[in-house]
């Protein structure tokens, strides 16, 4: 944690009530989830080729018979 960071949390804990507090960590955490999935979504959309590329390698050793049915208990 940097120490800007760390005096920021500091300062809000004691200037803070409570519930202002558990509001600020809402929308910190909300903030935090929204870079998440925009992370992903990103990371996604940039493989999409390359999904659909391995996807199409799968379906053409299964329709090559290269294949076997999965076995969970062989996994």
């Amino acid at each position: 944690m940097t120490e800007r960071l760390k005096q920021a949390f500091e300062r809000a804990a004691t200037a803070l009530l409570p519930e202002e507090q558990d509001y600020l960590a809402e929308w910190i955490m909300a903030l935090l989830k929204a870079d998440d999935e925009a992370t992903w979504d990103a990371a996604f959309a940039a493989s999409d080729h390359k999904l659909d590329k391995l996807a199409e390698q799968a379906l053409d050793d299964y329709r090559a018979g290269r294949t076997e049915p999965l076995d969970p208990d062989k996994l």
